[in-house]
Protein backbone atom coordinates (compact mmCIF):
# COMPACT_ATOMS: atom_id res chain seq x y z
CA UNK A 1 0.00 0.00 0.00
CA UNK A 2 0.79 3.71 -1.18
CA UNK A 3 0.18 6.48 0.68
CA UNK A 4 -0.45 9.87 -0.71
CA UNK A 5 0.32 11.75 2.74
CA UNK A 6 2.44 10.03 4.82
CA UNK A 7 2.60 12.67 7.56
CA UNK A 8 3.46 11.00 10.62
CA UNK A 9 3.60 13.36 12.84
CA UNK A 10 -0.18 14.54 12.28
CA UNK A 11 -1.42 11.33 12.35
CA UNK A 12 0.41 10.94 15.99
CA UNK A 13 -0.95 14.37 17.19
CA UNK A 14 -4.41 13.50 16.13
CA UNK A 15 -4.43 10.16 17.63
CA UNK A 16 -3.04 11.56 20.68
CA UNK A 17 -5.75 14.62 21.15
CA UNK A 18 -8.08 11.96 20.13
CA UNK A 19 -7.23 9.70 23.40
CA UNK A 20 -7.44 12.35 25.56
CA UNK A 21 -10.13 13.26 24.41
CA UNK A 22 -11.97 9.71 25.02
CA UNK A 23 -9.71 9.42 28.45
CA UNK A 24 -11.95 12.20 29.70
CA UNK A 25 -14.85 11.13 28.69
CA UNK A 26 -14.48 7.43 29.68
CA UNK A 27 -13.28 9.60 33.25
CA UNK A 28 -16.55 11.23 33.68
CA UNK A 29 -18.82 7.09 33.38
CA UNK A 30 -16.36 6.46 35.85
CA UNK A 31 -17.69 9.14 38.17
CA UNK A 32 -21.18 8.11 36.99
CA UNK A 33 -20.44 4.50 37.55
CA UNK A 34 -20.09 5.43 41.28
CA UNK A 35 -23.33 6.61 42.07
CA UNK A 36 -25.60 4.37 38.89
CA UNK A 37 -25.34 1.05 37.29
CA UNK A 38 -23.44 1.09 33.85
CA UNK A 39 -23.33 -1.81 31.47
CA UNK A 40 -20.02 -2.05 30.48
CA UNK A 41 -20.60 -4.01 27.50
CA UNK A 42 -22.68 -1.13 26.01
CA UNK A 43 -20.13 0.91 27.12
CA UNK A 44 -17.04 -0.81 25.55
CA UNK A 45 -19.29 -1.41 22.49
CA UNK A 46 -19.72 2.55 22.50
CA UNK A 47 -15.64 2.78 22.34
CA UNK A 48 -14.67 0.03 20.14
CA UNK A 49 -17.05 1.97 17.46
CA UNK A 50 -15.86 5.39 18.38
CA UNK A 51 -11.75 4.14 17.83
CA UNK A 52 -12.99 2.19 14.45
CA UNK A 53 -14.03 5.41 12.87
CA UNK A 54 -11.81 7.55 14.42
CA UNK A 55 -8.64 5.28 12.88
CA UNK A 56 -10.62 5.02 9.21
CA UNK A 57 -10.50 8.69 9.17
CA UNK A 58 -6.99 8.79 9.81
CA UNK A 59 -6.36 6.12 6.74
CA UNK A 60 -8.44 8.23 5.29
CA UNK A 61 -6.93 11.37 5.51
CA UNK A 62 -3.44 9.54 5.05
CA UNK A 63 -4.73 8.95 1.15
CA UNK A 64 -4.18 5.10 0.91
CA UNK A 65 -3.74 3.83 -2.62
CA UNK A 66 -3.73 -0.24 -3.28
CA UNK A 67 -2.59 -1.79 -6.41
CA UNK A 68 -0.26 -0.15 -9.37
CA UNK A 69 -0.23 0.08 -13.38
CA UNK A 70 2.15 0.98 -15.73
CA UNK A 71 0.90 4.81 -17.45
CA UNK A 72 2.37 6.41 -20.26
CA UNK A 73 3.09 10.23 -19.74
CA UNK A 74 3.66 12.45 -22.79
CA UNK A 75 6.07 15.03 -22.47
CA UNK A 76 5.62 18.28 -23.78
CA UNK A 77 7.57 21.09 -24.44
CA UNK A 78 7.69 24.80 -26.15
CA UNK A 79 10.64 26.52 -27.71
CA UNK A 80 11.20 30.56 -26.69
CA UNK A 81 13.89 32.88 -27.54
CA UNK A 82 14.02 35.66 -24.90
CA UNK A 83 15.19 38.72 -26.74
CA UNK A 84 16.56 41.19 -24.55
CA UNK A 85 17.05 44.91 -25.69
CA UNK A 86 20.92 46.35 -24.64
CA UNK A 87 20.12 49.70 -25.80
CA UNK A 88 21.79 52.19 -23.24
CA UNK A 89 17.88 53.58 -22.22
CA UNK A 90 17.81 50.30 -20.65
CA UNK A 91 20.34 51.88 -18.09
CA UNK A 92 17.66 54.02 -16.82
CA UNK A 93 16.32 53.84 -13.51
CA UNK A 94 12.96 54.48 -13.78
CA UNK A 95 12.78 51.04 -12.52
CA UNK A 96 15.05 50.33 -9.49
CA UNK A 97 17.14 49.60 -9.68
CA UNK A 98 18.05 49.79 -13.52
CA UNK A 99 15.62 48.55 -16.29
CA UNK A 100 18.33 46.02 -17.17
CA UNK A 101 18.73 44.78 -13.81
CA UNK A 102 15.16 43.85 -13.01
CA UNK A 103 15.41 42.78 -16.42
CA UNK A 104 17.40 40.32 -15.25
CA UNK A 105 16.28 39.63 -12.22
CA UNK A 106 12.84 38.62 -13.66
CA UNK A 107 14.46 36.84 -16.49
CA UNK A 108 15.37 34.00 -13.68
CA UNK A 109 12.17 33.38 -12.21
CA UNK A 110 10.28 33.17 -15.50
CA UNK A 111 13.20 30.55 -16.83
CA UNK A 112 12.00 28.35 -13.49
CA UNK A 113 8.81 28.33 -14.76
CA UNK A 114 9.37 26.67 -17.93
CA UNK A 115 11.65 23.93 -16.44
CA UNK A 116 10.75 21.54 -19.16
CA UNK A 117 11.24 23.65 -22.84
CA UNK A 118 13.77 24.87 -24.44
CA UNK A 119 14.96 28.79 -24.16
CA UNK A 120 17.47 30.77 -26.32
CA UNK A 121 18.68 33.95 -25.79
CA UNK A 122 19.08 36.67 -28.28
CA UNK A 123 20.47 40.69 -27.45
CA UNK A 124 20.30 43.57 -29.49
CA UNK A 125 20.29 46.89 -29.94
CA UNK A 126 20.97 48.52 -33.22
CA UNK A 127 22.53 45.22 -34.02
CA UNK A 128 21.33 41.41 -33.38
CA UNK A 129 23.26 38.92 -31.28
CA UNK A 130 22.55 35.22 -30.59
CA UNK A 131 23.95 34.74 -26.47
CA UNK A 132 22.42 31.20 -25.68
CA UNK A 133 21.06 28.68 -28.42
CA UNK A 134 17.72 26.71 -27.49
CA UNK A 135 18.87 24.75 -24.36
CA UNK A 136 17.12 22.83 -21.83
CA UNK A 137 20.12 23.30 -20.10
CA UNK A 138 18.76 26.39 -17.26
CA UNK A 139 22.34 26.65 -15.61
CA UNK A 140 23.58 27.81 -18.64
CA UNK A 141 20.58 30.03 -19.67
CA UNK A 142 21.17 31.78 -16.12
CA UNK A 143 24.99 32.10 -16.74
CA UNK A 144 23.95 34.16 -19.70
CA UNK A 145 21.36 36.59 -18.28
CA UNK A 146 23.99 36.97 -15.41
CA UNK A 147 26.66 38.74 -18.02
CA UNK A 148 23.96 40.66 -19.56
CA UNK A 149 25.10 44.50 -19.88
CA UNK A 150 24.45 47.35 -22.38
CA UNK A 151 28.40 47.87 -23.27
CA UNK A 152 27.65 43.66 -25.32
CA UNK A 153 26.17 45.33 -28.47
CA UNK A 154 26.88 48.71 -30.85
CA UNK A 155 24.60 51.45 -29.26
CA UNK A 156 24.41 53.42 -32.49
CA UNK A 157 20.36 53.00 -31.93
CA UNK A 158 17.56 50.28 -31.49
CA UNK A 159 16.37 48.21 -34.90
CA UNK A 160 13.53 45.45 -33.81
CA UNK A 161 14.32 43.64 -36.85
CA UNK A 162 17.18 42.52 -36.41
CA UNK A 163 16.66 40.02 -33.50
CA UNK A 164 13.10 39.05 -34.59
CA UNK A 165 15.01 37.94 -37.99
CA UNK A 166 17.45 36.14 -35.85
CA UNK A 167 14.59 34.43 -34.20
CA UNK A 168 12.61 33.77 -37.04
CA UNK A 169 16.07 32.30 -38.87
CA UNK A 170 17.37 29.81 -35.72
CA UNK A 171 13.67 28.46 -35.41
CA UNK A 172 13.24 28.03 -39.44
CA UNK A 173 16.71 25.84 -39.35
CA UNK A 174 15.44 24.01 -36.30
CA UNK A 175 15.49 20.05 -36.44
CA UNK A 176 12.19 20.25 -34.58
CA UNK A 177 9.85 22.71 -36.87
CA UNK A 178 6.55 22.01 -35.01
CA UNK A 179 4.15 25.32 -35.56
CA UNK A 180 2.72 25.75 -32.28
CA UNK A 181 5.45 25.31 -29.71
CA UNK A 182 7.72 28.59 -30.85
CA UNK A 183 7.22 32.04 -29.14
CA UNK A 184 9.36 35.01 -28.69
CA UNK A 185 9.21 37.28 -25.72
CA UNK A 186 10.47 40.41 -26.93
CA UNK A 187 11.42 42.64 -23.84
CA UNK A 188 12.38 46.35 -24.96
CA UNK A 189 11.45 49.94 -23.58
CA UNK A 190 9.71 49.97 -27.39
CA UNK A 191 12.10 53.10 -28.07
CA UNK A 192 12.78 52.19 -31.87
CA UNK A 193 14.36 54.25 -34.51
CA UNK A 194 12.06 52.73 -37.83
CA UNK A 195 9.18 50.62 -38.54
CA UNK A 196 11.13 48.16 -40.95
CA UNK A 197 10.18 45.27 -38.61
CA UNK A 198 6.85 45.56 -39.66
CA UNK A 199 8.16 43.52 -43.09
CA UNK A 200 8.76 40.31 -41.03
CA UNK A 201 5.33 39.94 -39.21
CA UNK A 202 4.04 38.33 -42.20
CA UNK A 203 6.75 34.99 -42.28
CA UNK A 204 6.26 34.67 -38.26
CA UNK A 205 2.84 33.87 -39.22
CA UNK A 206 3.34 31.72 -41.62
CA UNK A 207 6.26 30.08 -39.55
CA UNK A 208 3.11 30.09 -36.30
CA UNK A 209 5.62 32.54 -34.39
CA UNK A 210 4.15 34.60 -32.04
CA UNK A 211 5.32 37.49 -30.05
CA UNK A 212 5.04 38.31 -26.51
CA UNK A 213 5.90 41.54 -25.75
CA UNK A 214 6.81 42.99 -22.30
CA UNK A 215 7.46 46.32 -21.82
CA UNK A 216 9.78 48.17 -19.65
CA UNK A 217 9.71 51.50 -17.67
CA UNK A 218 7.46 54.18 -17.70
CA UNK A 219 5.34 56.46 -19.54
CA UNK A 220 7.20 59.34 -17.14
CA UNK A 221 10.65 58.03 -18.12
CA UNK A 222 13.92 58.82 -16.42
CA UNK A 223 17.32 60.29 -17.35
CA UNK A 224 19.94 57.73 -18.56
CA UNK A 225 23.04 57.41 -16.25
CA UNK A 226 26.59 56.92 -17.89
CA UNK A 227 29.58 56.25 -15.54
CA UNK A 228 29.51 59.19 -13.76
CA UNK A 229 27.62 61.54 -15.45
CA UNK A 230 24.01 61.41 -17.63
CA UNK A 231 23.55 61.16 -21.44
CA UNK A 232 23.11 64.57 -23.23
CA UNK A 233 20.68 65.04 -25.95
CA UNK A 234 22.66 66.56 -29.17
CA UNK A 235 19.31 68.30 -30.03
CA UNK A 236 18.63 70.33 -27.05
CA UNK A 237 21.97 69.84 -24.88
CA UNK A 238 19.89 69.09 -22.03
CA UNK A 239 20.15 65.27 -20.16
CA UNK A 240 18.00 62.54 -22.69
CA UNK A 241 15.12 61.25 -21.28
CA UNK A 242 14.39 57.56 -22.21
CA UNK A 243 10.12 56.67 -22.08
CA UNK A 244 8.51 53.44 -22.47
CA UNK A 245 6.99 53.64 -25.95
CA UNK A 246 4.16 50.98 -25.69
CA UNK A 247 2.93 51.56 -29.46
CA UNK A 248 5.18 48.85 -31.07
CA UNK A 249 5.68 46.55 -28.84
CA UNK A 250 1.69 46.27 -29.00
CA UNK A 251 1.51 46.04 -32.56
CA UNK A 252 3.96 43.45 -32.87
CA UNK A 253 1.81 41.22 -30.45
CA UNK A 254 -1.29 41.80 -31.57
CA UNK A 255 -0.12 41.11 -35.17
CA UNK A 256 1.51 37.34 -34.19
CA UNK A 257 -1.74 37.12 -31.88
CA UNK A 258 0.52 36.96 -29.45
CA UNK A 259 -0.27 39.53 -25.89
CA UNK A 260 1.28 42.66 -24.25
CA UNK A 261 2.32 43.18 -20.51
CA UNK A 262 4.71 45.50 -18.81
CA UNK A 263 6.45 45.17 -15.55
CA UNK A 264 7.68 48.52 -13.46
CA UNK A 265 7.38 49.75 -9.86
CA UNK A 266 3.94 50.13 -10.08
CA UNK A 267 2.89 46.70 -13.11
CA UNK A 268 3.57 43.71 -12.37
CA UNK A 269 2.62 41.42 -14.90
CA UNK A 270 5.07 38.57 -15.32
CA UNK A 271 2.38 36.13 -14.18
CA UNK A 272 0.24 37.47 -16.19
CA UNK A 273 2.96 36.61 -19.06
CA UNK A 274 4.00 32.98 -18.11
CA UNK A 275 0.19 31.98 -17.55
CA UNK A 276 -0.31 33.33 -21.93
CA UNK A 277 2.84 31.13 -22.72
CA UNK A 278 1.65 28.48 -20.93
CA UNK A 279 -1.38 28.42 -23.14
CA UNK A 280 0.32 27.84 -26.01
CA UNK A 281 0.75 24.35 -27.57
CA UNK A 282 3.55 22.61 -26.98
CA UNK A 283 5.56 20.27 -28.96
CA UNK A 284 5.38 16.12 -27.51
CA UNK A 285 9.34 16.24 -27.25
CA UNK A 286 8.86 12.21 -25.79
CA UNK A 287 7.08 9.80 -23.31
CA UNK A 288 7.68 7.65 -20.77
CA UNK A 289 6.28 4.98 -18.28
CA UNK A 290 4.96 5.91 -14.97
CA UNK A 291 4.32 3.41 -12.24
CA UNK A 292 0.17 4.71 -10.93
CA UNK A 293 -1.73 4.17 -8.16
CA UNK A 294 -5.49 4.25 -7.44
CA UNK A 295 -6.13 6.38 -4.33
CA UNK A 296 -8.63 4.10 -2.45
CA UNK A 297 -9.26 7.03 0.52
CA UNK A 298 -12.91 7.12 -0.23
CA UNK A 299 -13.96 3.70 0.70
CA UNK A 300 -12.47 4.26 3.58
CA UNK A 301 -13.93 7.47 4.28
CA UNK A 302 -17.09 6.22 3.19
CA UNK A 303 -16.61 3.25 6.03
CA UNK A 304 -16.11 6.28 8.65
CA UNK A 305 -19.10 8.22 7.92
CA UNK A 306 -20.81 4.57 8.36
CA UNK A 307 -19.93 3.74 11.36
CA UNK A 308 -19.99 7.49 12.86
CA UNK A 309 -23.93 7.43 11.59
CA UNK A 310 -24.60 4.32 13.35
CA UNK A 311 -22.91 5.76 16.47
CA UNK A 312 -25.47 8.89 16.30
CA UNK A 313 -28.57 7.34 15.41
CA UNK A 314 -28.80 3.76 17.71
CA UNK A 315 -30.53 3.96 20.89
CA UNK A 316 -27.02 2.62 22.49
CA UNK A 317 -27.53 3.17 26.22
CA UNK A 318 -24.78 2.97 28.95
CA UNK A 319 -27.16 4.05 31.53
CA UNK A 320 -30.11 1.82 33.09
CA UNK A 321 -32.51 4.01 34.64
Amino acid sequence: MIWAYPDGKLIFWLAIIFALLYAIYLYRFYLINKRLKVKNTRLFLKMTLRVSYFILFLIALSGPSVGTSMKEVKEEGKDIFFVVDLSQSMNATDIGPTRLQRVKFELKNMAKQFAGDRLGLIIFSSEAFMQCPLTFDQNVFNLHIDGLNTSLVPNQGTDLLAPLQLAKDKFTSDERPEMNSKSIVLISDGEDFGDNFRSIIGELNDKGIKIFSLGVGTTQGSTIPRGNSLIIDPKTNQPAITRLEASNLKYLAAQTEGGYFEISDENQEIPDLIAAIERQEGAITGSRMVEASANKYFYFLLAALGLALLDMILPLRTINL
